[in-house]
């Protein structure tokens, strides 16, 4: 597997490269606004798209009254659409422009109570974002990590993304 592979640009990178004209100060909220415009929902849950690299996605959550549930706390609706969209971008990133990704599964197990705002990590080794370049349709386990403001893990996810050609198949 070549590195030239790995870093082939696709075209949720290039739309993001777009952004480096954003003066740094500013490059974050037009990061938000591109992408939350993209993904309504989203915007409606107030994610915060703080690393977007085709390694690492960092995605974090306010403990905010439009997010939270009856005890004041994250609805777990809303942990669930972090941990996706986390995923999700990080897959987004490296599949070729000719594929669609889709997620096959998710496990999300709540463990305790989170504390606060939450931050996803998504991550993908450098096998799996080669995988995604050199075949027409896969699946990869993509690893996440969730914290809260007190540094606890309050779930434990797997999300199972896999990836198809976009165009239809002819009979």
């Amino acid at each position: 597997m070549t590195h030239a592979a790995v870093s082939k640009p696709n075209r949720l990178l290039r739309s993001l490269k777009q952004l480096d004209a954003v003066p740094a100060f500013a490059r974050g909220w037009a990061r938000n606004l591109v992408l939350h415009r993209a993904v309504p929902f989203t915007g409606t849950a107030g994610l915060d798209f703080a690393v977007m690299t085709p390694q690492c996605v960092e995605i974090a959550i306010a403990n905010e009254r439009r997010v939270q549930n009856h005890i004041k706390g994250v609805h777990a609706a809303a942990m669930t659409l972090l941990v996706e969209t986390a995923t999700g971008m990080v897959v987004g990133m490296n599949v070729r422009d000719d594929c669609l990704p889709l997620v096959k599964e998710l496990k999300v197990a709540f463990k305790k109570r989170a504390q606060g705002a939450l931050r996803a990590v998504a991550t993908l080794s450098d096998q799996q974002r080669a995988l995604m370049q050199q075949v027409d349709k896969g699946e990869v386990t993509v690893a996440v990590q969730v914290t809260d403001e007190s540094g606890a893990q309050p779930i434990e996810c797997e999300f199972i993304w896999a990836w198809i050609p976009s165009a239809p198949r002819k009979n």
